[in-house]
């Protein structure tokens, strides 16, 4: 049972602009490879990702997810009707709700999003880190990391270099 990140941040820790922008992610030289995203997914019972990251998924056009996917979110109230099934919201304390999902037999969760992410380091909630770094500095954005009630040590189980422009790093609890 695991709550897992897999995400990639800049050289200076940002996961997107400001404004909220993968521009800086998307424009990558495109070498065909998934660096090892396809393994990690099959893994993964469920998804659970804050309001804005599924709002930047939904820009994306086709859904990309086969695995059931839980918005967390005190405001949407409703999903687009092609994700009938397929997504719903949720809300709540996190603890619970993760004990809720794994009951439902939902066992490893991606956790997904920045707020979200943060919200569930706060709590000790994250059991494995993927942390992909690009090589860029963008100066300033929305950070991956926030504020902690104390320090939350973790081990470093590998890192590898992807290519020049990315490395990445493996961290448990």
């Amino acid at each position: 049972m695991a709550n897992i990140v897999y995400i990639a941040a800049s050289l200076d820790g940002f996961i997107a602009r400001p404004d909220g922008s993968l521009d800086w992610l998307t424009g990558l030289p495109d070498d065909g490879g998934d660096y090892g995203f396809g393994d990690f997914i099959k893994r993964i019972d469920a998804i659970v990702m804050g309001r804005k990251t599924f709002e930047t998924v939904l820009g994306f056009g086709e859904w990309p997810y086969e695995k059931p996917v839980f918005v967390l979110s005190e405001s949407l109230k409703e999903l687009p009707p092609e994700l009938e099934g397929r997504a719903s919201v949720v809300g709540g304390d996190l603890v619970a709700l993760v004990s809720r999902l794994k009951a439902q037999g939902y066992v490893n969760l991606y956790i997904d999003g920045g707020r979200t992410i943060q919200s569930f380091l706060a709590r000790n909630l994250i059991d494995e880190l993927i942390l992909t770094r690009v090589s860029v500095l963008l100066g300033e954005g929305i950070p991956l990391f926030g504020k902690l009630p104390g320090d939350l040590p973790l081990k470093l189980r590998k890192v590898e270099m992807l290519n020049e422009h990315l490395s990445q790093s493996y961290y448990t609890r």
